[in-house]
Formats: C-alpha cells, sequence, structure tokens
C-alpha cells in the first residue's frame, strides 16, 4: 500500500496536470497541515484517492467547520471537504485500507495564534485517544498503525526555536502505542542534507514537507 505524504508547501511536483501518471500507485494520501484546502481538493479529485489530514498552524480558515456542532450549517460545508474523499483526522482514530490513523494536529504554543498547544494539552488530547486505541488493540490486534501530526516529536526532526519545537508527547505515545510510523509536517526542508526519515525505538519518523511517498504493509 502506496501512502502519499503531503505538508507546509504547495509542491509543484504534485500540483500539476501530470500528478494522474506521476502518483498513478498510490493508495491513500495524508495532509500533514499547513496546506489549503483548495490544494487538498485538487489532490483527492485528480487521484481518486481517500485523503486524511490534520491542521497545522497556518492555514486554518477551515479549522472552525470542523469545531462546530454536528448538526450546523458549518458542518454541512465541512462534510463537502468529506464528501469529496478529503477527512479531516483530527483528535480521532480513523481507518482507511486497513490502516489505523491517529491525527493529532497542530503546533507547540510559541505565540498567541490558532491551533497551538501546551505539552501539557497535548497530552490531554492524547488521553482523550486512549479509549479508541485499546479497542483497537483488544480488537484488531495493535493500538494503531499511523499518528498523523503537524508537529514532530521532541528531538526527532524538531528545531530549537519555540515554535518548531516538538512535542515530547508524541515521544510518549510512540514508546506506549508503538505506531509503525508517525507523520509530521512543520519543519521545512530546505537542504537536501536534511534528515526527513528516522527511526525512534519501532517507529519510522517521516517529515512529509512538500511530499513524500511511504510503502506500509496494509493490515485489515
Amino acid at each position: 500500500m502506496k501512502i502519499l505524504c503531503v505538508s507546509d508547501q504547495i509542491d509543484p511536483l504534485v500540483y500539476t496536470a501530470s500528478i494522474k501518471e506521476r502518483f498513478a500507485d498510490i493508495d491513500l494520501v495524508l495532509g500533514a497541515g499547513d496546506l489549503p484546502m483548495d490544494y487538498l481538493d485538487f489532490i483527492v479529485s485528480s487521484l481518486n484517492k481517500p485523503l486524511l489530514f490534520v491542521f497545522g498552524n497556518h492555514n486554518l480558515e477551515d479549522l472552525p467547520l470542523y469545531r462546530k456542532e454536528r448538526f450546523s450549517m458549518e458542518a454541512f460545508r465541512a462534510d463537502i471537504y468529506r464528501g469529496s474523499g478529503a477527512t479531516h483526522a483530527g483528535s480521532k482514530i480513523t481507518r482507511e485500507g486497513g490502516l489505523l490513523v491517529a491525527g493529532l494536529g497542530g503546533s507547540m504554543r510559541y505565540n498567541r495564534g490558532g491551533n497551538q498547544f501546551s505539552d501539557f494539552e497535548m497530552y490531554l488530547r492524547i488521553l482523550a485517544l486512549i479509549p479508541k486505541l485499546f479497542f483497537n488493540r483488544v480488537f484488531r490486534g495493535r493500538f494503531v498503525d499511523i499518528l498523523l501530526t503537524h508537529a514532530p516529536p521532541r528531538g526527532i526532526h524538531d528545531l530549537n526555536d519555540p515554535c518548531h519545537r516538538g512535542f515530547k508527547a508524541f515521544r510518549w505515545f510512540i514508546e506506549v502505542f508503538k505506531p509503525a510510523y508517525l507523520v509530521h509536517g512543520h519543519v521545512h526542508l530546505y537542504d537536501l542534507n536534511s534528515v526527513r526519515d528516522s527511526k525512534y525505538r519501532t517507529t519510522r519518523v517521516i517529515n512529509a514537507f512538500g511530499h513524500y511517498v511511504i510503502d506500509v504493509k496494509d493490515r485489515r
């Protein structure tokens, strides 16, 4: 199963008329934040494949649509995106193509901007997922396959400045729930020698900046 991971910038290798040919073997798309919804919709409509995404700390115009009551007009507008294949995966666990994907968007708090959290707040968001994680462990044999985030874990692919510092909570998540992958964005890669793919414990940590393709086993 091949997964196209995207984040943080509109990649000309993706946003092109030849997207169908270049990514013909893609089964699933993961959006790791800071991308406009129009771009995600382009990918969905072009590839005709499901797309799961989280919000980052930029491009938050549509974030309120996903924080309203289920039967509101805002939720109906959000369903337009879901109907086209782009599904908000934030703060929940989604089963897609045999894979269990947990989503935790946002960045470390560094100013008064939207979708920013302290480490303590991120731990609380993880705690809210624990019932579903243990349900998966009992009935599906594992907690989760992929953790989709915007920010990286602390000390893995992150930077020292307050904005781009990673979450300790994500390292804890890896150590306890052992996802096969953690896919994040947020840290831009302008140096070809920058590390994009790392291993921590049993988890591959992938920086999806621009785009990156991973090949995973279907775990139905």
